[in-house]
């Protein structure tokens, strides 16, 4: 199957099977299409199957996109958000993925109390300690979570993690079961639910869901290899 609907119900029928295997109802998994680089025109096909998830990497892509789409559209940014575009995607994403310091937290939080809005937020992890890599380090992240509760207008809903490419799979499942523990240790401390877990891509997402991803985000496996797609068009 190489159209868009097909690798669409193909990625539906993997999730399913996925879940099915950990024990788990697949309706309690979110697919969330990244449409990153691909055109409106495009995304509208995989909106014509009936799907109406959406998530964007960039900026500018987000502020181009929602308007040409239908309203019906739910979108999350799940790229690296800077300060200064803050106000941009709040009004456009009703869930952010990489909110990866406190600092970017604050921002969120005021300008949401601005634009009198209460966005969802994931805190994105940094489980493997990678050099130069976004996200909270876990050590910190454990020393301010307190104080990232204390702010009023973002609602914390889960983790967000972007694990190290690796050739062993064994390594990527260790950072997504790193993640769930973590999860369950802040909801612990916290006494609140802290359900969500964003966490697999297309090159792992089965993985992630056996790990308990509650958020998938998929990409190539749903709109294909934009290359290819481009030479076949």
């Amino acid at each position: 199957m190489s159209t868009i609907s097909g690798l669409y119900e193909s990625v539906k029928e993997r999730i399913a099977c996925a879940a099915q295997k950990a024990g788990r109802d697949p309706g309690n998994i979110e697919l969330i299409a990244v449409s990153k680089t691909w055109p409106a025109e495009t995304v509208a096909e995989l909106i014509e199957c009936g799907h109406d998830l959406l998530g964007e990497n960039r900026v500018q892509e987000l502020v181009t996109k929602v308007p040409m789409l239908p309203a019906r559209v739910r979108w999350h940014f799940i790229g690296h958000l800077q300060q200064n575009k803050v106000r941009k995607v709040l009004p456009l994403a009703e869930t952010i993925h990489s909110v990866d310091s406190s600092e970017i937290a604050r921002r969120i939080d005021l300008i949401a109390a601005d634009l009198g809005l209460f966005p969802k937020v994931y805190l994105q992890v940094n489980t493997a300690g990678e050099a130069g890599k976004f996200g909270f380090p876990v050590d910190t992240i454990r020393a301010e979570f307190d104080s990232l509760l204390e702010l009023e207008r973002i609602e914390i809903i889960g983790l967000m993690l972007i694990p190290p490419l690796a050739s062993d799979p064994s390594l990527t499942r260790r950072e997504f079961s790193s993640l769930r523990k973590l999860r369950d240790e802040l909801a612990a401390h916290s006494g609140l639910p802290l359900t969500g877990l964003s966490m697999g891509m297309s090159n792992d997402y089965e993985m992630a869901i056996e790990e308990g991803a509650t958020a998938v985000r998929v990409g190539s496996s749903i709109f294909g290899n934009r290359k290819a797609r481009k030479v076949k068009e």
